[in-house]
């Protein structure tokens, strides 16, 4: 595998305020990467620094050989996708609309979606349970709805790169689930490099290959759970979250407090 995504002593915050401190990361292509670390340690503003929403005041962001930090939006949105955790609002389209949006970094000036976007915008809404929502109203959703919808615009965008910012954070136990899984499947068929924020590490204990552990603005140690053990992962959440203890069962790892 190669580093599809490189994030090389990031300096960012807002005005004055640094929140990030020299974090660097690097994901490889297939390879589903969680962000982890306590409120306020710089996750959020890390991506959201990689993805050109903030400008950085030091260091650099590489998709593969491309320096991102410069380009202009429509070239920069096909090479990476961006899944907030809450969305701008949409107003006035249907659900399919929305996710045909996805294809707008890759058509030329004037160009609309035609009837083969229109197949595969439907195929992952499809495989997210939404092909029945295709023509309803975006923004009469509910939010869990809407952030299904958004992760099949991000999939209809097909970029090297996905970055999300706790896109689970508003759907149920079983969506969450299902959703994570979906990430994961995509990312290792189509050898993309995904970094998401995720608020439980137990969700990232299940469906990430690396964890990469955040403190005070930058990454402090990494976890992968590809070649690991219970008590390394125990040393390394521990760092973060404090007293902890991590469980082992049916080959899967669960973290509680002590």
């Amino acid at each position: 595998m190669s580093t599809l995504l490189s994030l090389r002593n990031i300096h960012t915050g807002y005005g004055s305020r640094e929140i990030v401190r020299g974090a660097s990361l690097a994901v490889e292509g297939g390879e589903f990467c969680a962000l982890l670390g306590l409120n306020g340690c710089g996750k959020t503003t890390l991506l959201r620094a990689a993805c050109g929403l903030l400008p950085m005041k030091e260091g650099r962001c590489m998709v593969g050989e491309t320096e991102t930090t410069h380009l202009d939006e429509k070239s920069r949105a096909r090479l990476m996708s961006y899944i907030p955790q809450r969305g701008s609002p949409i107003m006035g389209k249907t659900v399919l609309e929305v996710v045909l949006m996805g294809f707008n970094a890759r058509l030329r000036l004037l160009d609309s979606p035609g009837e083969a976007h229109r197949r595969i915008a439907m195929e992952h809404l499809t495989h997210l349970g939404l092909a029945e929502l295709a023509g309803r109203d975006y923004a009469t959703l509910s939010e869990g709805q809407k952030q299904l919808v958004i992760l099949a615009r991000a999939l209809s965008q097909d970029t090297p790169v996905m970055l999300m910012d706790e896109p689970d954070s508003a759907l149920d136990f079983v969506n969450r689930h299902m959703v994570l899984g979906k990430i994961r499947e995509v990312l290792h068929e189509r050898q993309q490099a995904g970094l998401i924020t995720l608020h439980d590490p137990n969700f990232a204990l299940s469906y990430c290959d690396r964890l990469l552990l955040m403190q005070n603005g930058t990454i402090v140690t990494e976890i992968d759970m590809r070649n690991t053990n219970r008590a390394a992962i125990e040393a390394a959440l521990g760092k973060i979250y404090g007293e902890i203890a991590v469980l082992e069962y049916k080959d899967r790892y669960i973290m509680t407090r002590r």
